[in-house]
């Protein structure tokens, strides 16, 4: 199979995401944790690796169960939904700085802040839904019934953000407020 100018898009997309993730990573710095990650970080660490390089193969694998004969819709809106999704997520955790922790550690720094520019002026979790609308865009591009499996990785992310909101409120001054006055993932929507 020849790779598609979509695959690779769909490619460079995901090394820019993980790039911008590491390099972030770095710059906020600090000693590597010394005490042994609890079980459940790693295996969340694992799932995530594993999702990674399960859309990477899947990315360079022919269509598998496929969703329709005709995808040229499905890979339109997808690539919107993948571009849009990968520009909220990327722009999110910029803005976010170093107040952010990884999904599966979701705590709460000492000097953490409350952000309320760029996206995070309208959306409280930008990257969790920009990563969803991301996932979302690439499987309907890859024309793939694993676009049902976003579903299933949407409902933890929205349990998990209903955790860190839950945190924040304790933690953050006016955090409560600000949730009355955003969505949680989607502009005006959600």
């Amino acid at each position: 199979m020849e790779i598609s100018w979509v695959r690779i898009y769909l490619l460079l997309g995901l090394l820019f995401h993980k790039a911008v993730w590491e390099f972030m990573k770095a710059r906020q710095g600090g000693a590597p944790p010394s005490a042994p990650r609890p079980w459940k970080v790693r295996l969340l660490s694992s799932i995530k690796v594993g999702i990674l390089l399960g859309i990477i193969i899947q990315t360079l694998l022919p269509p598998v169960l496929a969703i329709s004969a005709e995808p040229s819709t499905l890979t339109a809106v997808g690539i919107v939904f993948y571009t849009l999704g990968l520009l909220m997520a990327v722009s999110g955790r910029l803005q976010l700085g170093w107040n952010w922790s990884d999904i599966e550690k979701s705590h709460v720094k000492g000097g953490h802040q409350l952000v309320e520019h760029g996206l995070y002026r309208y959306v409280r979790h930008p990257i969790y839904g920009g990563d969803l609308l991301l996932l979302l865009g690439l499987e309907l591009v890859l024309n793939s019934w694993c676009v049902l499996g976003v579903a299933a990785i949407a409902v933890y992310v929205c349990r998990q953000a209903i955790r860190e909101e839950r945190k924040l409120c304790e933690v953050l001054p006016r955090y409560d407020q600000y949730c009355r006055r955003t969505s949680r993932f989607l502009p005006f929507l959600v």
